[in-house]
């Protein structure tokens, strides 16, 4: 098990190399291209609150899957901006050597389940590959149609995928959005519907990505940010998820962790070793969450509010294992790094056996053992240090 388990640790390391593969779009704000992570986490949530408009044969839990793992691979090859010439076959071959490489980490069962998922997403045939591309094509134009100032050199690419392009073919497979994307085009009105209803909540989750919390990329070029953060830890509730206890439900997991961070959008990451006034940051965090979440049709709201709530409690085994799943993640890449975050808050290890060894043994003991000896000779070589 410790053999398998280190197999898994590391290809989720490897997967932190996708926050550093920056894409041709930019956030709303316009202050820095986005990377292929924090569009991944963007698209599975584009995919959970597009679930209404899904045909009755999707599976919102395959395409959430298919989702946070289709860009993996341009950890190796890079992203390929659809509007510039490329060798698209020679890309195709690039991307299967990738896949294979990648998974290839996990162990065998692993790496043949997501293989199998990447190859699916990538052939576009089944429903679930079909849905999960169709907000792949909508995600990065409706980022350029809803920012304040959108570029008009990205104005102009999206006009001609949506004529001749990719997407031309959302006019008669997803009509809602084909309208809309047209519509915002031409400076006209959005008109109700349940996908205009739903867009506001999508626009206003941009913004995450521009939230950044205390822990640093495993190659230390910066702080990691929320939205790429709860992307990496829906990877590792997947990838770890024969660690939960048997009653757990992994795809509500992935749904808590999917949306646990987006009221920091309102109220800002709170470091789990700095000084927090925790009265206050719960209640800026329930006010976060009426406002987002209120963006949302009625139905959506109160899914979405009890999801979150459910977390914040940690009382069922599903948030107990979310729960585990957040607090795992940081330390694995404190030790990568030689400390990380530790050295800036000057944490102890009483403190790390507190706040991280606590919830992790409640919700996934056996991290918390393979964990707790690294642990134990991190803080004791620090101490002769």
């Amino acid at each position: 098990m410790t053999k398998r388990l280190s197999a898994q640790i590391e290809f989720l390391k490897c997967a932190d190399r996708l926050k550093s593969v920056n894409r041709a779009n930019f956030l709303l704000n316009q202050s820095r291209p986005e990377n292929a992570a924090e569009h991944s986490w963007q698209l599975a949530l584009w995919a959970l609150v597009m679930q209404p408009l899904a045909s009755e044969q999707v599976n919102i839990n395959r395409v959430i899957r298919m989702l946070l793992l289709h860009d993996l691979v341009e950890i190796i090859v890079g992203d390929h901006p659809i509007h510039l010439q490329t060798g698209w076959q020679a890309v195709e071959r690039s991307e299967k050597a990738a896949a294979a490489e990648l998974f290839g980490l996990l162990p065998d069962d692993q790496a043949s389940e997501c293989l199998a998922l990447w190859q699916e997403f990538e052939s576009d045939e089944t429903p679930d590959a079909k849905f999960a591309k169709y907000l792949d094509r909508c995600q990065p134009m409706f980022q350029v149609l809803c920012a304040p100032n959108s570029m008009e050199e990205h104005c102009k690419i999206v006009r001609e995928n949506l004529n001749t392009g990719r997407a031309a073919y959302l006019k008669t497979e997803f009509p809602l959005a084909f309208d809309a994307a047209r519509s915002l085009l031409e400076g006209i009105p959005l008109a109700p519907n349940p996908f205009s209803d739903r867009l506001p909540f999508l626009t206003e989750s941009d913004a995450l990505k521009s939230v950044y919390r205390a822990s640093r990329l495993l190659n230390d070029e910066r702080f990691e940010n929320s939205a790429e953060h709860s992307w990496h830890i829906m990877l590792y509730a997947w990838i770890l998820s024969e660690h939960a206890f048997p009653e757990v439900s992994i795809d509500r997991v992935l749904k808590m962790l999917l949306l646990h961070d987006v009221v920091e959008i309102d109220a800002g990451d709170h470091p789990i070793h700095g000084q927090v006034d925790h009265a206050a940051q719960e209640a800026e965090e329930k006010a976060a969450a009426k406002r987002l979440f209120g963006l949302l049709p009625d139905d959506q709201n109160a899914e979405f509010h009890d999801l979150w709530r459910e977390f914040e409690a940690a009382e069922s085994p599903d948030a107990q294992f979310a729960k585990a799943i957040d607090r795992f993640q940081a330390p694995v890449g404190n030790l990568e790094t030689g400390g990380g975050s530790w050295k800036d808050y000057n944490v102890t290890y009483a403190q790390i056996e507190q706040r991280v060894g606590t919830p992790v043994q409640r919700g996934a003991p056996g991290l918390w053992a393979w964990l707790q000896p690294q642990l134990d000779n991190y803080f004791a070589t620090a101490a002769n240090i």
